[in-house]
């Protein structure tokens, strides 16, 4: 595709959430399609286009590692917000030190890859490719983001670097990697006027390295 993009990402470790693993935090094998998307909008997001992950390519060999994190037991209620909203002169916080509570997590260790994607033009603005294209590829040859990007979790951050066909290679290795979540449907408002989300799943193969993500039209994609 003449408008897609290739980027090289690593960092020291990684943790893309199992939806099903509700108390300990237990990441998939490998990079979520919805966390390369998360990645590339940090580099480079404007509402004129969407991006589209393709492929994934897994660079280094596959390793978990555990880990006790500190995390808070409770947030700040919505109705507490409100309340605080409407009246001034009411306090908003939370005791960090009374409701920290520790969690093991299971996560990635030494974690590189190689996200190929794409953009989509979601307006008028965005059917000019060669703008955004020219914008986004100086953005990673600079390592300019928007915002930091991070591997699922904002205390594991990314690396990342412009990359060309012969400089980098993935693991030769395949293997079935069940059902992963692809990435959210955002749907129409309810009668609330609540935006009604749903999570998108797909079948996952690793196949010599590389995962091939399929469109988001695609019947391999279940809501």
């Amino acid at each position: 595709m003449s408008y897609g993009v290739k980027v090289h990402v690593w960092g020291d470790r990684a943790c893309f959430t199992r939806p099903e693993m509700k108390v300990e935090r237990v990441s998939y094998d490998v990079m979520t399609p919805s966390a390369a998307r998360g990645i590339m909008e940090a580099i480079y997001w404007k509402p004129s286009i969407r991006w589209v992950i393709d492929r994934i390519h897994v660079l280094r060999p596959i390793q978990f590692e555990n880990i006790r994190r500190n995390e808070v037991a409770s947030k700040i209620s919505e109705r507490n917000i409100s309340a605080t909203m409407k009246d001034p002169t009411k306090s908003l916080f939370q005791f960090i030190e009374s409701d920290r509570q520790q969690r093991a997590a299971m996560v990635l260790r030494d974690v590189a890859y190689v996200i190929e994607a794409h953009f989509e033009a979601t307006d008028a603005d965005g059917e000019n490719v060669g703008k955004h294209l020219d914008i986004v590829n100086r953005r990673i040859q600079h390592g300019q983001c928007f915002h930091q990007p991070y591997f699922g979790c904002r205390e594991f951050p990314v690396s990342f670097e412009s990359v060309t066909d012969t400089e980098l290679k993935p693991i030769s290795e395949s293997r079935d990697l069940g059902w992963m979540l692809y990435d959210m449907h955002f749907g129409p408002k309810d009668e609330k006027g609540n935006q009604v989300i749903s999570p998108m799943f797909f079948h996952a193969n690793l196949r010599e390295g590389a995962i091939d993500v399929p469109p988001p039209s695609s019947d391999e994609v279940k809501r």
